[in-house]
C-alpha cells in the first residue's frame, strides 16, 4: 500500500525494474498479476498527487494526446543512409575502398533490422526528444509516441547530451496478430512488419501507438560521435567527441555502453579481424534469421575503430565507414495461376494459391496461403493477378499485395465453394470459415490419421501421409481406433508393403501404449488445443480430463471461451471414442516427484514480492512436499514473506502463524 512519497518512489523504481526485465531482458521477475496490481496502486497515488508524479514512471508512457500534426525536429548530427552491397564481390569492393584511406582496421558487425529508424535525444539523463529520420537533417518529433515503447528508457544514467539511434520493429508473431485483428474489424492489413512498425510509430493518436507491441533496438550513436549539422557547436563538440573516442576506442565498446544504459541488445553481434570472419558471420546470420521473431534484411558492417571514422568521412549520401550487407530477398512478385482447396481434419476448407514458381531467398515457391474466402474477397484476388509473395521461415508463404495496375481484364474471380471438393457434400458457409460437415469425408479421416501419428502426437514412425492414404483407400483404417487392429498379414497385401515394413509399422503402433498423457490429448486433434494446452490439461486433470465439467477448464491459465467450448463440444460428441482409445493406448498421467524436506506435509501461504515469480516458488515448494494455499488460516504452518507484504501478514500475526522471510525459506531448504 502506497502511503507516502517515499513509498511511491520505491514502487516506481520497482515497476521500472520489473518492466526492464520483461521488455528488455525477456526475463520476467513477477507475474502479470503482480505487476498490474502495483501499477494500479501507483496510478491511484498519482491521481491523488498529480504535482508529485515522477515523469519516468511507467504510467507516464501511455498518454491521452491526439496531435494535429507532427512538429519538425532538427537532428544534432545527420542521420545518414547506408550503402548497400548484395554479394561477396560487392562487399570486398567496399573493403578495398576503405583500405585506400586507412591501412589497418577491424570490423564491428550487427543485424540490420527491417523496421523504421528513430533518433533518441537524452540530456541530463532524461529522454527529451525522439525523431524520425526524415531527410537526414530534419525529421518529425514523435517523442510522445516513443515514450509508449516499453523498451525505450525514459531515463538513463549517462548525464551528458547523447543521440542514441536504432530501429523500431514489431515481432513477426505480433504482426500476424495485428493483421488478424484488423481483418476482424474490416480494416486494411499491413503488407509486412516494417510497414506495421512505421505506421504504428507515426500515429497522431498516441493511444494507438501505445496499443501496438513495438520494440526499439539501438544500432548506433549520433552526437557526440558523428558529424554535426550546426557548425557553431563544433568547439564543444570536438572536446566531447575526443573524450568519447578515447574512452571507448571501438564501436563494439561504444555499443556495450549503450546496452548497459538499459536498452535491448540484438540477438547477435560481434567483432571481426578480417574479411573471412565477416563472410562467416554473414552466413551465420542467414542461418538464424528465419528462426528470429524479428525481421532482418541484412547485416551491418562498420569500421570498428572510432578514431578512423572522421578520417574515412562521408560521401554525399553515405558514411564511408559502414555498409549494409543485404540478405537475399524474401519478397518477390509472382502470378496467381490457380486456387486449390484443401480440407483439414476438422472439415475446414482452406484456399491455397498456385503460383508461377519464384525463387525467394533460395527457395522455389509455388504455393501460398490465401487464409480464407473472406480474405480473398476483401483483397479482391483473382486468378491471373500479379501478386507480391512473402516467405518467412518454414511457414507457408503468404500473398501480401495484389498489383491491380497490372490487370489486363482477363483475370477471373475466385468463387466461394458450395460443395466439398473431396466428398461432394454441401458445405456450411459461416463467412470466414467454410466447413465440410461430413464426418466420413475421406479428407477428414486421412488428415485425422496423419495428425494422430505425427511427431508431436503419438509419434508413430512410418505412418506418414502416403501410408495413411493407402490404409484408408484399401479399407483397413476408417477411424484412428482401427490402427490398433492392424495385422502384419493385412499390411503385406498393400502395394510396396514388404513383410519387414509391415512388421515395423505394427511394432511402431504397439509402442505407443503407455504414451504420455499430453501426447494422447494432442493426438485427438481437438480444435484450438495444441501441444502446450494439452500439457496444461494433463498437469491439471490427468487422463480423466474428459470427466471434468466445462467450467473447470477455465481454471487453467490461458484458457478462454473458445478453447473451453471446443473441448466441451469434442468431449460431448466423442466421449465413447476417447474411452475406447484410453483402453487401447493406456496413456500415463504426468508424475510429480515429491522430495522429502523440512516443508513436507506443511501448509504454506506466500505473500509479497519475491526474488522469483511466486508461481515458481509455489511449484518448488509443492515438489518439496508442501501444500501451498492462497489464504491464511489456523491450519497454516508458515507464511513466507517477500517485500511489501500485505494483509496476509497482519492476519498471520493475529493467528500466531509462524512467519518466515523469503531469505530464511531458502536457508531452510539448503539445510534440509
Amino acid at each position: 500500500m502506497i502511503k507516502t512519497q517515499k513509498d511511491y518512489e520505491k514502487a516506481v523504481e520497482l515497476l521500472k525494474k520489473w518492466a526492464y526485465h520483461y521488455y528488455v531482458l525477456d526475463n520476467p521477475l513477477v507475474t502479470d498479476e503482480e505487476y498490474d496490481k502495483l501499477y494500479r496502486e501507483v496510478e491511484k497515488w498519482e491521481k491523488e498527487h498529480p504535482e508529485k508524479i515522477d515523469p519516468t514512471s511507467p504510467t507516464q508512457r501511455i498518454g491521452d494526446v491526439v496531435l494535429d500534426e507532427f512538429k519538425k525536429a532538427k537532428h544534432i548530427t545527420k542521420m545518414w543512409s547506408m550503402e548497400d552491397v548484395f554479394d561477396e564481390n560487392e562487399f570486398i569492393e567496399w573493403v578495398n575502398r576503405v583500405k585506400k584511406l586507412v591501412k589497418e582496421f577491424t570490423f564491428y558487425i550487427e543485424p540490420k533490422f527491417d523496421g523504421v529508424s528513430l533518433n533518441l535525444v537524452y540530456e541530463n539523463g532524461k529522454l527529451i526528444r525522439a525523431e524520425t529520420r526524415g531527410d537526414g537533417e530534419i525529421g518529425e518529433d514523435v517523442t510522445l509516441n516513443a515514450k509508449t515503447i516499453k523498451s525505450i528508457p525514459l531515463e538513463i544514467e549517462y548525464k551528458g547530451l547523447i543521440e542514441i539511434r536504432g530501429e523500431v520493429v514489431i515481432k513477426k508473431s505480433d504482426f500476424d496478430k495485428l493483421n488478424e485483428e484488423r481483418i476482424k474489424k474490416n480494416e486494411p492489413t499491413f503488407a509486412n512488419p516494417r510497414n506495421a512498425a512505421a505506421g504504428s510509430l507515426r500515429q497522431l493518436d498516441v493511444k494507438i501507438t501505445a496499443s501496438r507491441p513495438l520494440i526499439f533496438y539501438p544500432w548506433g550513436v549520433g552526437y557526440p560521435i558523428e558529424m554535426l549539422i550546426e557548425e557553431d557547436l563544433r568547439e564543444k563538440y570536438e572536446k566531447e567527441k575526443a573524450q568519447f573516442i578515447e574512452k571507448f576506442k571501438t564501436y563494439k565498446n561504444l555499443m556495450d555502453f549503450v546496452y548497459s544504459l538499459g536498452f535491448k541488445e540484438p540477438p547477435k553481434r560481434s567483432e571481426c579481424m578480417d574479411i573471412e570472419c565477416v563472410l562467416k558471420k554473414y552466413k551465420e546470420f542467414i542461418e538464424i534469421r528465419e528462426n528470429l521473431d524479428v525481421m532482418l534484411d541484412g547485416m551491418v558492417v562498420k569500421v570498428n575503430e572510432l578514431d578512423l571514422l572522421d578520417k574515412l568521412g562521408y560521401t554525399q549520401k553515405y558514411p564511408r565507414w559502414m555498409v549494409a550487407y543485404k540478405f537475399p530477398a524474401l519478397e518477390k512478385e509472382s502470378i496467381l495461376k490457380d486456387v486449390v482447396i484443401q480440407v483439414g481434419r476438422t472439415g475446414v476448407l482452406t484456399p491455397v494459391a498456385i503460383l508461377e514458381p519464384v525463387d525467394i531467398g533460395g527457395v522455389i515457391v509455388e504455393r501460398a496461403t490465401l487464409h480464407n474466402f473472406d480474405e480473398i474477397e476483401r483483397m479482391d484476388i483473382r486468378i491471373g493477378d500479379h501478386v507480391i509473395v512473402i516467405r518467412s521461415g518454414d511457414v507457408i508463404p503468404k500473398i501480401t499485395k495484389v498489383l491491380y495496375h497490372k490487370r489486363t481484364g482477363k483475370e477471373k474471380k475466385i468463387p466461394r465453394p458450395t460443395h466439398c471438393p473431396v466428398c461432394g457434400s454441401e458445405v456450411l458457409d459461416e463467412g470466414a470459415i467454410i466447413k465440410c460437415q461430413n464426418l466420413n469425408c475421406p479428407a477428414r479421416i486421412v488428415n485425422n490419421i496423419i495428425h494422430f501419428a505425427s511427431k508431436n502426437a503419438l509419434n508413430i514412425e512410418g505412418l506418414g501421409e502416403s501410408v495413411a492414404k493407402l490404409l484408408y483407400e484399401h479399407g483397413l483404417v476408417k477411424d484412428v481406433t482401427d490402427l490398433f487392429n492392424l495385422k502384419v498379414e493385412d499390411l503385406e497385401k498393400l502395394p510396396l508393403f514388404a513383410r519387414k515394413k509391415a512388421e515395423n509399422l505394427v511394432n511402431a503402433i504397439n509402442k505407443v501404449k503407455g504414451i504420455e498423457c499430453w501426447r494422447f490429448i494432442n493426438a485427438l486433434g481437438i480444435e484450438h488445443i495444441g501441444e502446450v494446452a494439452s500439457k496444461k490439461i494433463c498437469e491439471k486433470f490427468g487422463i480423466d480430463f474428459y470427466k471434468r465439467a466445462p467450467e473447470e477448464f477455465y481454471r487453467i491459465e490461458g484458457f478462454g471461451p473458445e478453447m473451453v467450448k471446443s473441448l466441451e463440444e469434442y468431449i460431448r460428441v466423442n466421449r465413447e471414442k476417447i474411452e475406447k482409445l484410453i483402453e487401447l493406448i493406456k496413456p500415463t498421467n504426468p508424475k510429480k516427484e515429491v522430495k522429502k524436506s523440512i516443508f513436507s506435509g506443511k501448509t504454506i501461504v506466500l505473500t509479497g514480492t519475491m526474488s522469483k515469480p511466486r508461481s515458481e516458488i509455489k511449484e518448488m515448494l509443492e515438489e518439496l512436499g508442501a501444500k501451498v494455499t492462497n489464504s491464511v488460516s489456523k491450519k497454516t504452518d508458515y507464511l513466507i514473506v517477500g517485500e511489501d507484504a500485505g494483509s496476509k501478514l497482519e492476519k498471520a500475526k493475529k493467528l500466531g502463524v509462524e512467519i518466515l522471510p523469503e531469505k530464511r525459506m531458502w536457508e531452510m531448504i539448503n539445510q534440509s
